[in-house]
């Protein structure tokens, strides 16, 4: 077995729940995890990622995954590496998420949050909301362009998405177009966004927005925080990755998987 196949499998036994205790309580798989992410494949990387945000799937997880050590370290190193945005953006969720006060890991603090949609400090409740109509969106790729347009775009504190219905939820300052952010969007080239508004009578319409010419003014830093852990996409994500349907197989490749980290990796 080698580095692709074995955080390949790790991955899919992690997108299903109920393996997910199991490889957070086996040491060889975390520290493997943790030497996968500075692996010189970006592909073993990008995998091995995957596989610890679908741990973080449960918060119970996290304050385990986040003592692990190494862990946050190479988090941090990916998120200034020279790796594509994309990884990069995926390992700044899973450092925010790890980031995040024990409590705010607690059901109660996940329902606050489904309820308001964003987390925003006290600074930012004058915030607009704009909800977008992206044609295009219906992969996890142009999910990741569409995220790296937005993030460019100054003025921009939070987003979510649901993939199925095409729709992205901008938090933006009061002082910014809806016209940046249609703009930047349609940069990628691939997607173009309208904006979602009830009419008279109640009913959603989708209203065309101008290209500007001019260049959009662009942020040089992530925003502190982009929450998706109730995102309605979620289940969509998982159904990405191959599902292993039977018992004995989950439970010979969990064994095969430790076995391959604890002959090939010293503690």
């Amino acid at each position: 077995m080698d580095a692709v196949s074995v955080v390949t499998h790790l991955r899919n036994l992690a997108s299903q729940p109920q393996n997910r205790a199991s490889i957070v309580k086996d040491k060889s798989c975390l520290a493997g995890l943790i030497l996968f992410l500075s692996h010189q494949d970006t592909q073993v990387v990008e995998a091995a990622l995957q596989t610890i945000h679908y741990l973080c799937d449960n918060p119970n997880h996290c304050e385990v995954i986040k003592s692990e050590l190494g862990m946050m370290v190479s988090l941090q190193n990916i998120r200034n590496s020279a790796l594509s945005n994309h990884v990069k953006l995926l390992a700044h969720r899973i450092y925010v998420t790890l980031s995040m006060p024990s409590h705010q890991h607690t059901p109660e603090a996940k329902n606050k949050q489904n309820s308001l949609q964003f987390f925003l400090p006290s600074a930012n409740k004058k915030a607009r909301i704009i909800t977008l109509h992206i044609h295009g969106l219906d992969n996890m790729e142009r999910k990741s362009l569409c995220e790296e347009a937005l993030l460019k775009v100054k003025g921009v504190i939070s987003f979510t998405f649901q993939i199925a219905k095409r729709r992205c939820t901008v938090r933006v300052k009061p002082d910014l177009a809806t016209e940046c952010i249609t703009s930047a969007i349609a940069n990628t080239k691939v997607l173009k966004a309208q904006q979602v508004i009830k009419n008279e009578c109640g009913k959603e319409v989708y209203v065309p927005m101008p290209t500007m010419n001019n260049q959009v003014e662009k942020s040089h830093c992530l925003p502190d925080y982009l929450p998706e852990e109730e995102s309605p996409q979620k289940d969509l994500e998982k159904a990405l990755t191959r599902p292993v349907s039977k018992e004995e197989t989950r439970g010979n490749w969990l064994k095969a998987t430790v076995g391959f980290l604890s002959k090939t990796f010293y503690w």
